[in-house]
């Protein structure tokens, strides 16, 4: 199997963020990581491409312009759609941490976070919960 076989072969990492930082600096992580990630200016960005139905994990900002990362959670799950989810916000707030974990995130990670926590929090969101 050659390299691209491998890369074409990983887990699928969707990235929404406003931040175009964050997006560019999360998307080189993940790929350098071997995993294949795709980086959304917004929520409804993301849902109009055809991503979503093969992420294996979204990592989702909460605090975004148009549509939260909340109401995406929402939209998502009232699709069917079981991605799991990781959360990165600066500023939310416990009750949106609160109700983003009780909808089904898989992680809240609070910005900055280290490049270990994210990476970790990814990899237990597409391994699933161990039982």
């Amino acid at each position: 199997m050659n390299a691209q076989n491998k890369i074409s072969d990983a887990p699928l990492v969707s990235i929404v963020d406003d931040d175009v930082s964050v997006r560019r600096s999360t998307q080189r992580l993940l790929r350098c990581s071997g995993l294949r990630a795709e980086a959304f200016a917004s929520a409804g960005e993301f849902l109009q491409s055809s991503m979503a139905e093969g992420t294996d994990c979204l990592v989702l900002d909460v605090s975004m312009p148009e549509m939260s990362g909340l109401e995406l959670q929402r939209r998502l799950a009232e699709t069917g759609q079981t991605i799991p989810i990781v959360f990165l916000s600066a500023r939310a707030s416990e009750e949106e941490e609160r109700r983003a974990m009780q909808a089904g995130a898989s992680s809240f990670l609070r910005k900055p976070v280290s490049k270990e926590a994210l990476l970790h929090a990814i990899r237990a969101a597409i391994e699933g919960p161990t039982n």
